[in-house]
């Protein structure tokens, strides 16, 4: 994500900021200029205070991105209404990250538009999915204790909110980008025929362990299941990119690649990671140093690698061929 600054003295904002910290000034995100504007109370959210939301409405109502939401908790749920505001931040980010990318939302002749159902679990089991343009999520992927105990007990490498609205987004941008289109024999090479039973290849997956070698075609070992859970975590993990990449360019954190002199000649300029590139070899060389730069920090403060994740050859090829449908060039025809 880029940096933002106060409209009105020009101070850092972060993305959930509703108030400049520098001015006072009460300031809101206008998801149409893609910038912070001074935000009397009259034009912010509905969900201001709900949602913690600090995007403007300008009609009183609810912004677009709480206007996604189809179903909640509801108000005398305090636990659910608090997991709600966590859950709508990390979908204010996906919105605006899928805003920059030029990635729609809206409904089309040929697809129907976004749509959340934020539920909570605490009387009924709820399944985290995608169907036919709505995305469910289980409120309790909120909670740090329970998110922690399933990602141990799946054997993830990461799992958080904003991962989980990226996973469940590539579904849907499946049906976008892909189903019945052109797109589809070059998907269908590259990740699997998605003809394949869904629900025998995720009893499959559950019931044994993956097999030896998975991380040389995969990202995750949940994409090995189908291939539809394969695009769905390739998407997710090409946002990832691309937004950690957007937020180190914003705040100038810059890191030698292997062709780099280290350290660098004081006198050169410095080499913006890119935020704009349709050259996906660009990303890549700018990603992997980072990431290097950054597990070695963690590693300083005695954390785990920020980054667990190795891209293979095989999965790069897919991140590329997302990056190719994302930025609207012809798909690749298979060979």
């Amino acid at each position: 994500m880029r940096s933002f600054s106060c409209p009105k003295c020009g101070h850092l904002l972060f993305f959930e900021n509703s108030l400049c910290l520098n001015c006072e000034s009460e300031v809101g995100f206008d998801r149409a200029a893609a910038e912070f504007v001074l935000a009397p109370p009259a034009t912010r959210c509905a969900n201001a205070v709900l949602a913690e939301c600090n995007w403007i409405a300008p009609d009183g109502g609810l912004c677009d991105c709480c206007d996604l939401t189809r179903t909640r908790p509801s108000d005398d749920d305090t636990e659910g209404m608090a997991a709600f505001a966590r859950a709508e931040a990390a979908k204010r980010r996906l919105l605006y990250q899928l805003d920059d990318l030029g990635l729609g939302v809206e409904a089309t002749p040929d697809c129907p538009g976004l749509e959340f159902d934020l539920l909570s679990s605490v009387d009924e089991p709820v399944t985290t999915g995608h169907a036919d343009g709505v995305i469910t999520l289980d409120l309790a992927e909120g909670d740090d204790g329970h998110r922690e105990t399933m990602r141990v007990r799946l054997d993830e490498p990461y799992r958080t909110l904003l991962g989980h609205f990226r996973h469940e987004v590539g579904h849907y941008y499946w049906m976008r980008l892909v189903d019945g289109g052109p797109a589809l024999p070059a998907t269908r090479k590259l990740f699997g025929d998605e003809r394949a039973d869904y629900a025998e290849a995720l009893a499959a997956h559950y019931s044994s362990d993956p097999e030896p070698g998975w991380d040389q075609t995969h990202v995750s070992i949940y994409a090995t299941a189908h291939p539809w859970e394969d695009w769905a975590e390739t998407f997710a993990h090409y946002l990832h990119i691309r937004d950690a990449l957007q937020t180190a360019s914003a705040f100038g954190i810059v890191v030698a690649g292997p062709e780099v002199e280290v350290p660098p000649d004081p006198d050169a300029p410095l080499a913006s990671v890119p935020i704009e590139t349709d050259d996906f070899d660009d990303l890549v060389n700018s990603w992997l140093p980072l990431t290097y730069a950054l597990n070695a920090v963690n590693r300083s403060m005695g954390k785990k690698d920020l980054y667990p994740f190795v891209l293979s050859p095989a999965v790069l090829d897919k991140l590329r061929f997302v990056h190719t449908l994302v930025t609207r060039k012809p798909p690749a025809r298979p060979q």
